[in-house]
């Protein structure tokens, strides 16, 4: 009898821990640790693709919250959907003020980190190294951002490993830090090191640069000008305005908008030849 309760509270165990792996939909994912610093554990949530060819293209996701909260669910709509797609879709917990009393500057080094980790796993996960693609809205569009263009804050995790991505998906990113940016009060001479906008340099992989004319927090004229830069650079910064639409517009409960977000991130990663649609639908 013992030998029986064993085994069914294996069982039980075993069925929970694979629910437990397992969306509403059916689709799969897994928690993994990529840091700890301190006594802070931080994970990634990866949501891996249904497809079964190898080499799969990545894309990393970063939320919002101005580097002092939010949380990852915040784009588990857009991995559920891309994972559909063909991609390995990973959503990044990173330090903020709120939880870990932290800065930018730590944020800026998890998502470096993130980076790095995702690619040194790449065989395990069944992705290509070389087609990672870093994506955030607001100050994770910054975190994203700075994983392209940020020199420096590579932390102690595989320094070997650049955190360079092959495409951003930036949804309203902050990527001004500037006196007449957002985020100078807390960056304040330090900007410099930081900003996105301030740091841009030949090589910056091709950027989709989304935002709703009525941001409070990103101009539209920050936009434009942060791919006017980016063209004489000779990158390519595909701008889309939405007219009307105010800060976190891309988010799901604005499902309509989100809707359309998604085509337009399609169409660009088409652009930019990371998705074949004929291969996943």
């Amino acid at each position: 009898m013992k030998y029986k309760t064993q085994s069914l509270l294996f069982i039980l165990i075993f069925t929970a821990a694979l629910l437990g792996s397992l969306t509403s939909n059916g689709q799969s994912h897994v928690e993994e640790t990529y840091k700890i610093v301190g006594n802070d554990t931080l994970k990634m949530d990866i949501y891996l693709s249904d497809e079964q060819k190898k080499d799969k293209p990545a894309i990393v996701f970063f939320f919002g919250g101005g580097w002092v909260s939010g949380s990852w669910d915040q784009f588990r709509p857009h991995a559920l959907h891309f994972s559909k797609k063909g991609f390995v879709c990973i959503l990044v917990d990173y330090r903020v003020s709120s939880r870990q009393k932290t800065s930018p500057f730590d944020a800026i080094e998890d998502a470096k980190a993130a980076m790095k980790y995702v690619k040194k796993n790449a065989v395990r996960l069944g992705l290509d190294s070389a087609k990672v693609i870093a994506s955030g809205g607001s100050a994770g569009g910054h975190l994203a951002a700075a994983t392209a263009t940020i020199q420096g804050f590579e932390g102690l995790e595989n320094r070997e490993i650049s955190s360079k991505p092959i495409a951003l998906l930036l949804y309203n990113p902050v990527i001004d830090n500037g006196p007449a940016g957002y985020g100078y009060d807390r960056l304040a001479d330090r900007y410099k090191e930081v900003s996105p906008l301030h740091n841009l340099h030949k090589g910056v992989p091709p950027t989709l640069f989304l935002l709703g004319t009525k941001d409070k927090l990103i101009p539209v004229a920050t936009a434009e000008y942060y791919k006017t830069a980016m063209e004489k650079l000779g990158s390519y910064c595909d701008l889309i305005l939405y007219e009307g639409q105010p800060h976190g517009f891309f988010n799901f409960k604005n499902r309509e908008i989100y809707d359309q977000t998604l085509i337009e991130t399609e169409a660009f990663l088409k652009k930019i030849k990371l998705y074949h649609e004929s291969e996943t639908e």
